[in-house]
């Protein structure tokens, strides 16, 4: 592979979730931005790097196309190992959720006759210019 992207292999690609995709898109971003900037500059001393970075961004894409597509499968999100509970009286008293607030109500739920007039336009105007022609 290029300069540096032996990191963002296709298939450590696959192991990495949605959210940390979009991270390391944002970065090879920031990096490619700047790349080019030193290049207009005069001081870029690595002119592959900006092939690497433009083929990573390329790779991120891609995978997370194919993701959307159903081709590639995301990968099932790590859940930390869950810790031995002790006896503990603190850890009971915490545990325990009350829900005070009352349920909503069907009435609060359904829209009103006036938001739904607010909503669609009223034809009203319409038949008023048929009338006047």
């Amino acid at each position: 592979m290029a300069i540096g992207s032996k990191e963002l292999t296709p298939i450590e690609l696959d192991t990495y979730e949605d959210d940390r995709l979009l991270d390391e898109l944002k970065k090879a971003k920031e990096e490619l931005f700047n790349l080019r900037f030193q290049s207009a500059t005069g001081q870029l001393e690595s002119h592959g790097r900006l092939r690497a970075v433009k083929r990573d961004i390329a790779r991120i894409y891609t995978v997370i196309r194919e993701r959307e597509l159903g081709i590639r499968a995301t990968p099932a999100p790590l859940e930390a190992p869950a810790k031995a509970k002790r006896g503990s009286k603190k850890d009971d008293t915490t545990a325990e959720v009350v829900d005070d607030a009352p349920a909503a109500s069907a009435a609060d739920e359904a829209p009103k006759a006036d938001d739904n007039a607010a909503a669609e336009p009223s034809k009203a105007p319409k038949a008023k210019a048929k009338e006047a022609k």
